[in-house]
């Protein structure tokens, strides 16, 4: 425990679950450290409160407010890009000024002492208005989620192009990025620090959870999961392979009938206990999913989404670790589930166990940076690779797919950036794992190692050569 109490406001998107669910192991670390924790967000409380001691309960606080919006979704596998972008424009840029006002009103009132934010960029710019320190915990930030979004925006819809800038700005106004596992290109923070994966972790044995459902501990089951929702698609007992049990996790109380074969969990179970007991997961790819695969070495069985442009960074993590198998939209919405399942038993995922305790690291940083403790150096090749990254993804996303960047896709052609080919170097957080081609652009060595010889590929590169750090 820590000499003296930290008073944190953290401020977390209400967007899913998979952001509440990681919050809440960060805050149970914070608690365990002796701090008091008051949570900012639209999320439901009780997600929250289910990993806290109950000795710490009072030191764990709520308010609810809405700071950011996230993505407009019709269903779980779905998002409407210009309705994101209306909605966040309706939630956080018109009524900016006011709701910065009112939270750094708050923020010195309550004597808070650090804000942490997950991944609200509202929170940075409230932070700086107060004077107190701010950092962001995450893998992915909504700059980049909605620079592809911008794709589907009328060249007349000013006010929605200027969304994205306006996030970079707030975002960096932290004092550092805590970067978790499986992330995309976030380059408009100052500093970067890697973390080990934040995730909870089962709290009964296999066999208590199954004793507890009535499943026998010998019956393969898949755990039908994403993210809280209730199964909104027709399903049917033929789409298990003979002999298995689909356990349906839901956050909602549902009474709609269910095939024989079919069990729905109770509202309140903890997701990691499913999880654990579980011989594969069907869903969707987001980080509460695959942290919580990756943890318990529980194979994942995914169905792509639209437009999610961090998808492709968590599948590589899970790809480089064993944990995946992606089934496609025709066979799971036709019920053809068998061969994918059948599949998933037979990998062994191999995610090191040691690097599964990022919440305790996440704690000990924030009191770092509360207490002004924290001290790094420059991060210029982290910050421009990320823009290199960043950039050759939205290239390709303004082009529907077509390569328009020759240099760059030349010099690392052995693992092209391509939304569905992650390269393995970035995920890992290193240098290019093949030797680069030579090319008349770019020396021969790693292209990461000489960054000085990058060239801006579209612009001036006025503005990147302002940044302190990457001149």
């Amino acid at each position: 425990m820590t000499s003296s109490k930290i008073r944190v406001a953290y401020y977390v998107t209400g967007h899913g679950l998979g952001h509440a669910t990681r919050v809440a192991e960060v805050c149970r670390n914070l608690l365990i450290l002796g701090h008091s924790v008051t949570v900012c967000t639209a999320a439901p409380e009780w997600v929250f409160r289910l990993d806290a001691e109950e000795k710490h309960q009072e030191h764990l606080k709520f308010r609810k407010v809405m700071l950011d919006y996230g993505a407009k979704q019709a269903d779980a596998l779905s998002v409407d890009m210009v309705g994101s972008l209306e909605e966040y424009l309706r939630t956080s840029v018109e009524p900016r000024e006011s709701l910065i006002e009112a939270e750094r009103a708050w923020l010195t009132q309550e004597v808070i002492e650090v804000v942490v934010s997950d991944v609200v960029p509202l929170a940075c710019a409230a932070a700086e208005a107060a004077g107190i320190p701010s950092t962001c915990v995450s893998n992915f930030s909504w700059d980049f989620v909605y620079a592809e979004y911008l794709t589907a925006v009328g060249p007349g819809e000013s006010k929605l192009r200027s969304i994205a800038w306006q996030i970079a700005e707030d975002y960096s106004k932290a004092k550092i990025l805590l970067r978790l596992p499986g992330y995309c290109p976030m380059p408009a923070f100052r500093d970067v620090m890697d973390t080990p994966l934040v995730v909870r972790k089962a709290k009964q044995t296999r066999m208590q959870v199954r004793a507890a459902l009535g499943i026998p501990q010998d019956t393969p089951v898949v755990l039908y999961q994403f993210g809280g929702q209730e199964a909104a698609w027709k399903i049917d007992s033929s789409s298990l392979p003979e002999g298995w049990i689909c356990l349906v996790a839901s956050t909602k109380s549902s009474t709609d009938p269910l095939p024989p074969n079919f069990i729905r969990a109770p509202v309140d179970a903890y997701t990691p206990d499913l999880v654990a007991a579980s011989n594969c997961v069907l869903g969707k790819i987001g980080y509460g999913t695959t942290s919580e695969s990756l943890a318990h070495h529980v194979p994942l069985v995914y169905v792509r989404r639209n437009f999610f442009n961090e998808e492709p960074f968590l599948r590589k993590l899970l790809e480089l670790h064993g944990c995946m198998v992606e089934m496609t939209r025709r066979d799971f919405f036709n019920g053809h589930w068998r061969p994918y399942l059948e599949r998933a038993l037979s990998l062994e995922p191999s995610f090191p166990l040691e690097q599964t305790d990022g919440g305790a690291m996440v704690a000990r940083t924030i009191v770092q940076v509360a207490q002004g403790e924290l001290h790094l150096r420059p991060q210029g090749q982290v910050r421009l690779r990320d823009a290199i990254v960043f950039g050759y993804e939205m290239a390709r996303a303004s082009s529907r797919g077509k390569l328009q960047w020759d240099a760059l896709s030349d010099a690392l052609d052995s693992e092209r950036l391509r939304s569905d080919h992650v390269p393995t170097w970035y995920i890992e957080g290193g240098t290019p794992s093949s030797q680069p081609p030579t090319s008349p652009q770019l020396p021969s060595a790693s292209p990461l190692q000489s960054a000085g010889y990058w060239q801006i590929a579209r612009g001036s590169g006025l503005w990147c050569a302002q940044l302190p750090d990457t001149k």
